[in-house]
């Protein structure tokens, strides 16, 4: 989806190869990515650059995505192939983009990306592994790459309880939130995207009149898009009754 917006974009090296050798290369692709982003009027949000794959968390302000893509991928195809005197494709495909519309949606990648080092086994700590931005928010030895100024990660990190938010590990249902947002079709309705919805609210709560079948159905409806402020007023409770319930599946 080329739409201007958020997206989350990943890429992984051909049969899962190292598209970076070394930190010379992982600098080099930071690099090339704020060029394309001053060229495309991009902003980049947040990112994490592993040996063999990046994610970048990225705003676009036109139906561009496809060619700001294309100009990072080729150009560092160029410059590693180059370097290493090898032929061939460098990229395990073209790339993978979710369009992302919600707020909760886009700071849930947030601790997400920066939690990737942390997974792997790169770092201990939140900030560990350099190549991430929250690594150059905490280490002031590290200077912010330039195409982040704007970056909403970055404007909100020292806000209170910013930072301990983020070194939150992602619950299983966050983690399945994601992964059902990445499977469901973006529609367009009056000019605003929204995910498209497998039941109404109606079919969901049709035979939900128990607390117990209630509560289920209100987990559902969650995972199916909808938002904790319209069930609630479905409902006729408090958004705060929703995400008690919520809670109390995580």
């Amino acid at each position: 989806m080329d739409s201007s917006g958020f997206h989350h974009v990943v890429n992984q090296g051909v049969a899962r190869s190292k598209v970076y050798k070394c930190d010379e290369d992982k600098e080099t692709f930071l690099d090339l990515l704020c060029k394309a982003c001053k060229i495309y009027k991009v902003t980049l949000h947040v990112y994490c650059l592993m040996d063999d794959h990046y994610h970048i968390v990225i705003e676009t302000t036109s139906a561009n995505l496809s060619l700001f893509m294309r100009q990072i991928n080729s150009n560092y195809a160029v410059y590693f192939n180059n370097k290493y005197k090898r032929a061939g494709h460098l990229w395990r495909g073209r790339y993978k983009s979710w369009y992302i519309i919600e707020k909760e949606h886009l700071f849930m990648l947030f601790r997400y990306i920066e939690h990737k080092p942390i997974k792997a086994k790169k770092t201990k700590v939140l900030g560990g592994y350099p190549f991430t931005l929250v690594s150059t928010l905490l280490n002031k030895e590290q200077e912010s790459i330039v195409c982040t100024t704007d970056s909403k990660l970055k404007k909100t990190f020292h806000h209170h309880g910013m930072r301990e938010e983020l070194e939150r590990k992602l619950s299983k249902s966050e983690h399945q939130y994601l992964e059902q947002a990445q499977k469901k079709r973006i529609v367009q309705t009056e000019k605003r995207y929204s995910h498209e919805k497998k039941r109404t609210l109606d079919e969901h709560f049709k035979n939900a009149k128990e607390l117990e079948k209630r509560n289920i159905s209100i987990k559902l409806a969650l995972e199916d898009g909808y938002k904790q402020v319209d069930i609630a007023k479905y409902l006729g409770i408090t958004s705060s009754a929703v995400a008690k319930v919520k809670k109390g599946f995580e």
